[in-house]
């Protein structure tokens, strides 16, 4: 019967004391196979075959191109995602062993990790659920990240954050270990779309953090003709005035640091207004985050309001089944 496997995004196991005892010894590892425990290592080898070459310590291991990741069909197994797992940790399971060339080497499978995975985590999950991922790649639209064992899910844009954002890169990098809360389950296409704007606190908790007569840095995030808005966390933004006579000394290209006064805040209203005093190139990092809700603590929510008591602007997340 196999061990309670703990399904983590790739890259949170190798380090871990438990997966070096595992991988330790040929004898070891033949212990992991009989228990059928999830191990990880890191692959430093892409072959003619396209199989995998993972370095064990004890011996080499290696990934069939077949058994390299889960999908529904062979077609939707592209080498791209073969190929880009060089040089990465990845998850497997022991599957026999093999000698090649001489020596002793694991037979391993990637896949057969990922259904487990599927079929007793994933499967289990509801919306509202706060778990950890791994950022592992960035487009326009979105940040794609590993919530378990390598499978993917979708974090779209307007879900990182309630401050608006360019691209995903102004928030994450690639390897960020984050927590994510599930927002949809589309058990038909056998997909998962996540959210992280709920993690980083109400309008209320971020405001709390500023008053009046206060001068701090921001982020310039939108231009529009009636306003600058100025990120001042990534939860929070206010609203700059334009002011024609500092316009032509300043860099207003977005994505710039800038200083703020800030005039006035109008909790009913959810607005901040702010002056702007100078921008400046400042490091190309993206904004610190504050995580308000403690996923050690708290791994399960059913609904985020945004919105302070009382005002007329509702923004609210509200999760159910009924979603999926």
């Amino acid at each position: 019967m196999s061990p309670i496997n703990s399904y983590k995004p790739e890259g949170m196991l190798i380090t871990q004391p438990e997966n070096r005892e595992y991988t330790a010894t040929p004898a070891a590892l033949e212990r992991a196979m009989q228990q059928g425990k999830i191990l990880e290592g890191t692959v430093h080898l892409c072959d003619s075959r396209l199989a995998l070459h993972v370095d064990l310590g004890c011996m080499e291991g290696i990934i069939p191109r077949e058994e390299v990741l889960r999908c529904r069909r062979e077609e939707e197994l592209k080498d791209i995602a073969v190929i880009t797992r060089v040089g990465k940790a990845v998850c497997f399971k022991v599957t026999g062993f093999v000698r090649e060339e001489g020596r002793m080497c694991a037979l391993l499978s990637r896949r057969a990790a990922q259904e487990e995975c599927a079929q007793r985590y994933i499967a289990a999950l509801r919306p509202g659920d706060i778990i950890p991922a791994r950022v592992t790649h960035l487009e326009p639209f979105g940040a794609f990240v590993d919530i378990g064992c390598g499978i993917s899910s979708l974090l779209s844009v307007d879900c990182i954050s309630v401050s608006r954002i360019a691209h995903p890169r102004d928030r994450f990098s690639g390897g960020d270990f984050i927590p994510v809360v599930v927002k949809q389950i589309d058990r038909d296409r056998d997909r998962v779309f996540v959210t992280h704007r709920e993690l980083l606190g109400t309008w209320e908790e971020n405001a709390c953090r500023f008053a009046v007569g206060q001068t701090v840095a921001g982020i310039l995030r939108s231009i529009e003709n009636y306003g600058i808005f100025v990120e001042l966390a990534p939860n929070l933004a206010g609203l700059a005035e334009l002011r024609d006579d500092r316009l032509p000394s300043l860099d207003l290209s977005l994505g710039r640091s800038a200083a703020v006064y800030i005039k006035s805040i109008i909790p009913e209203r959810m607005k901040i207004k702010l002056v702007l005093i100078d921008t400046y190139s400042g490091p190309r990092t993206p904004t610190p985050r504050k995580y308000y809700i403690n996923p050690a603590e708290t791994g399960h929510i059913d609904r985020w309001r945004y919105s302070p008591p009382g005002a007329p602007k509702v923004i609210e997340t509200v999760f159910s089944e009924a979603e999926e």
